[in-house]
């Protein structure tokens, strides 16, 4: 069956006037969006007068600021909660990375007793965070922070603590810090520490008294800003984070705290045999049950949380810390099976656990200490020993299997 010239015209003329359709639509989207961008942007006017930026700086701040969608679900897959403890240790505590830290151990000594000497936080810790941050300078961003924030705030449902850093910025700006300075990460986190700008406000110091700390190319400004951050956290001067250790074979099980004496008194030693560090609050922690590696976390641990709040992290920068002070790998093997649960299975473990009384806190598949201590509860009521808060596949159906 032939077609004829005038069908096959009106089909392309059809198909021309949808196509043109469509893209005035997407179009209208495009110009809806950025006009509402627009709005929102206006919308941060009054916080930061409030604040104290002045008109220009806040016309200039915002003047050109394009919306940048790709930062849509930007962060969703954090591989600090989506990796197991050990893949992300041995990348991030990796033997190279340690070398590095060694090297810039021995070129910043003088700027490193400095910051300790200020702030009352070891060398190595504060080494190990700017590994962990930029991997000593190497990767420190050079995305418009001020774009990436203010896209963030405006895209993403918890957007109200991002416009707070647009804010931030502002401020900085009104302070004389250049717009050009304000490079870094995606999440807007700059220079070497990655400071967010309220963490800049707040933490920033500069040894040579700068009313504007170098962040981005200053390595004293750096480590200092860091120490400072890491000591008015509330880090104890001459504690550990903590240590890797030995729990006996008949260990009851009943209480994963106390204090580091006290846990002595019950056969935990540690592991390379020194004594265990003076915490009056420890915590006992197995990031793979209790077939794998232990650990007592001090007090220290969760100054480190306060930088970035992941076990991963924080226990990274515990082992990289370590190493670059010459204190040696793990003794124990991490078991050959060792896997995380789907988060899927995470959720429900969360929500059977609230369910059944134990937990009270966000259900989102990120396990931290609520989530251990809820475990460790459930555990020991149900019987389940060695009851080592972790969040296994025996445990899920056991909570399953409970009505």
């Amino acid at each position: 069956m032939s077609v004829s010239r005038r069908a096959v015209s009106r089909s392309l003329a059809a198909a021309s006037l949808l196509a043109a359709s469509g893209a005035l639509a997407a179009a209208s989207l495009v110009s809806t969006q950025d006009s509402r961008f627009r709005d929102f942007l206006e919308s941060l006017r009054e916080p930061a007068r409030t604040l104290g930026v002045e008109r220009a700086t806040f016309e200039a701040a915002i003047d050109g600021l394009k919306l940048d969608t790709s930062l849509a679900r930007s962060g969703d897959g954090q591989a600090e909660f989506e990796r197991t403890i050990k893949a992300y240790l041995d990348d991030a505590a990796s033997p190279a990375r340690v070398s590095r830290g060694r090297e810039a151990l021995r070129k910043h000594q003088a700027d490193l007793a400095r910051a300790e000497s200020d702030h009352g936080v070891p060398g190595e810790i504060i080494l190990a965070i700017w590994g962990m941050e930029t991997d000593f300078g190497r990767a420190a961003g050079d995305r418009d922070v001020l774009r990436s924030l203010a896209s963030l705030a405006f895209l993403r449902p918890d957007g109200q603590r991002f416009a707070d850093e647009v804010v931030a910025a502002m401020v900085m700006l009104g302070r004389g810090v250049p717009r050009a300075r304000l490079k870094g990460s995606w999440a807007g986190a700059m220079g070497h520490p990655q400071f967010l700008p309220t963490a800049y406000l707040k933490y920033a110091v500069s040894p040579g008294g700068a009313r504007n700390p170098d962040i981005w190319t200053s390595i004293p400004d750096s480590l200092a800003s860091i120490g400072n951050f890491i000591g008015k956290e509330g880090w104890k001067p001459g504690l550990a984070w903590g240590c890797e250790v030995v729990v006996p074979a008949a260990f009851d099980w009943l209480s994963l705290k106390g204090t580091a004496a006290a846990l002595a008194a019950k056969g935990v030693k540690a592991a390379d045999g020194r004594p265990l560090p003076a915490a009056t609050d420890a915590t006992l922690y197995f990031p793979a049950g209790a077939g794998g590696p232990a650990f007592l976390l001090t007090e220290n641990y969760w100054i480190v949380k306060q930088y970035n709040n992941s076990d991963s992290y924080a226990m990274s920068v515990a082992r990289l810390g370590d190493g670059i002070a010459g204190r040696g790998g793990l003794r124990a093997a991490w078991p050959a099976d060792f896997r995380l649960l789907e988060r899927a299975d995470r959720v429900r473990l969360q929500r059977l656990l609230t369910d059944r009384g134990f937990y009270n806190d966000r259900i989102d598949g990120r396990f931290g200490p609520a989530s251990r201590d809820a475990i460790h509860a459930f555990q020991v009521s149900a019987g389940l020993f060695p009851a080592d808060g972790f969040a296994s596949a025996r445990v899920l159906e056991a909570l399953a299997a409970r009505r």
